[in-house]
């Protein structure tokens, strides 16, 4: 697919975005936009300190490699509450998450952000699609990865297709800690990302939830931090599927095998309720 990419001289305003996506709560159409967007964007030294803090991330230098989610979540919203994307965004679940750093992200300020939406496919409860982000400097791409989002009541030909991730090596446990119940809306402040499933009891249950969920990008974000000494700094792809989700407050314990090039883990809550599973491996 050839994408029309505009770009956007600024970051677009978050408040704006939101009205527009509580006002959008229908299905109108069964086509994804060939548009894509992009804007160069200020890594603000703040923000990154209190993400690290919230997300357990050691100031060692280096973005961490779930931060250009963070940096690219505005421009996320503005394409995914145009008026050519088909899907409400409220509504819309994670999947799974696939990141790629191909380079060391040390020293950056600077980047371009450029996201876009693409194979839109038949599945079980609706039909997914990937949110698709990029990373580039001066030199070039620094990191790009692939969110795979579901929206129920789709209805597409065809058979549905689902890839599911399984440990296949030896898992050890490497930590564990809690979630406090406030653990969403500390992460929405870092992050950007107010959903209400993920602030409080109250917000989450007009979504269906008993109580609020973790967001699922602080499950990836602390485990990742917790296995800083398991994995490269770069030439890295990390992928997890989301399972079960942490309903807060609670206890999580990560499972992973050794540190290598290539390794498993597992995010598990009490009963072993799998929550996350995952591996990371060398990017092709």
């Amino acid at each position: 697919m050839i994408i029309d990419w505009h770009t956007l001289n600024r970051e677009p305003s978050l408040p704006e975005l939101y009205l527009r996506a509580a006002l959008r709560r229908k299905i109108t159409g069964t086509t994804l936009p060939d548009s894509g967007l992009r804007c160069w964007l200020n890594v603000d030294l703040k923000r990154l300190a209190d993400y690290r803090k919230v997300c357990g991330f050691a100031d060692n230098g280096l973005l961490p490699p779930t931060y250009p989610h963070v940096l690219a979540f505005a421009l996320q919203m503005r394409l995914l509450t145009a008026g050519e994307f088909p899907f409400p965004l409220l509504g819309l679940i994670h999947l799974s998450n696939r990141i790629r750093v191909l380079r060391p992200m040390g020293g950056v300020n600077r980047v371009r952000v450029s996201v876009q939406v693409q194979n839109l496919q038949p599945h079980a409860k609706g039909a997914t699609f990937d949110l698709v982000t990029t990373l580039d400097d001066q030199l070039g791409t620094l990191w790009e990865a692939e969110s795979q989002m579901l929206c129920r009541g789709v209805k597409l030909e065809g058979e549905p297709i689902e890839e599911v991730l399984a440990s296949t090596l030896a898992l050890a446990e490497v930590a564990r800690w809690k979630a406090p119940a406030n653990i969403g809306r500390q992460y929405a402040k870092v992050s950007g990302d107010y959903n209400p499933i993920h602030l409080s009891a109250v917000s989450a249950k007009l979504f269906g939830f008993p109580t609020a969920i973790a967001h699922g990008l602080w499950n990836k974000a602390r485990t990742l931090a917790a296995l800083a000494d398991h994995l490269p700094t770069a030439n890295i792809e990390i992928a997890v599927q989301f399972r079960k989700p942490v309903r807060l407050p609670s206890e999580v314990t990560l499972l992973a095998s050794a540190a290598a090039s290539s390794g498993d883990l597992q995010l598990v809550g009490a009963g072993e309720l799998e929550h996350m599973v995952g591996h990371w491996r060398p990017v092709a």
